[in-house]
């Protein structure tokens, strides 16, 4: 198996940006677990770069919430805690809610075609067993909802909060038994928007929601 943390270069993009997403990447997907202490010179010689980058990174991902500076230790992968599990998701349930109230009247028929596809893909996913696929399935099923909008505050707020939300996500389709509730719940979802049902698509987002925070206090022991 590689290194999860293997640098590859982009003359198009700065160094600093290219060990941020290596970094951030890791730390979303539980490669560096939480309270990972993350020391400069450790780093610097393990992704072959100059302690440079890895500082500015590590400062970058300290403002995404995913970086947290102890002092007399230094930077540390964030732990995940009941209160940072429920700030997220309160914020991420207001949005999540206006989006799919939205798109019940805005959605066109394309992208309900769209969400349709995502929908099944994410099916497959499950049945692939791949964890990463199944988050970026995710993902990109709940992108159309908020893409169908149509308004651009509510997509970069849901922008600005997407890396903490992909954490929380990642640790649930880890969860084996969430699999079935979860194909059940992007079905009504999917079901409540083509039938322009609001109260419904409120109903399985608040859910969805609610059984994404049971599953993730189950697992981690929160």
């Amino acid at each position: 198996m590689g290194d999860f943390l293997q640098v590859t270069a982009d003359e198009y993009i700065p160094l600093r940006d290219v060990v941020f997403k290596t970094l951030r990447k890791a730390i979303l997907m539980g490669d560096l677990p939480p309270g990972e202490r993350l020391l400069e010179v450790h780093l610097a010689k393990r992704m072959g770069v100059s302690r440079t980058p890895i500082r500015e990174a590590i400062r970058m991902l300290e403002l995404e919430g995913l970086v947290t500076m102890i002092p007399r230790r230094g930077a540390e992968v964030s732990q995940i805690t009941s209160k940072g599990l429920k700030d997220v998701l309160e914020v991420r349930t207001a949005l999540d809610v206006m989006a799919i109230e939205l798109s019940c009247d805005r959605m066109s028929e394309e992208q309900l075609h769209e969400l349709r596809v995502a929908m099944v893909e994410f099916e497959k996913a499950i049945r692939s067993k791949s964890e990463v696929r199944m988050a970026q399935a995710d993902v990109n099923f709940h992108d159309i909802i908020v893409d169908a909008t149509g308004n651009e505050k509510l997509k970069q707020m849901v922008l600005n909060l997407s890396e903490q939300v992909y954490r929380y996500r990642y640790e649930c389709v880890k969860d084996q038994e969430m699999h079935s509730e979860l194909i059940r719940e992007h079905k009504e979802m999917y079901e409540s928007i083509q039938n322009k049902d609001k109260d419904r698509a409120k109903k399985a987002v608040l859910l969805h929601i609610k059984k994404q925070e049971q599953s993730i206090i189950r697992k981690l022991h929160l």
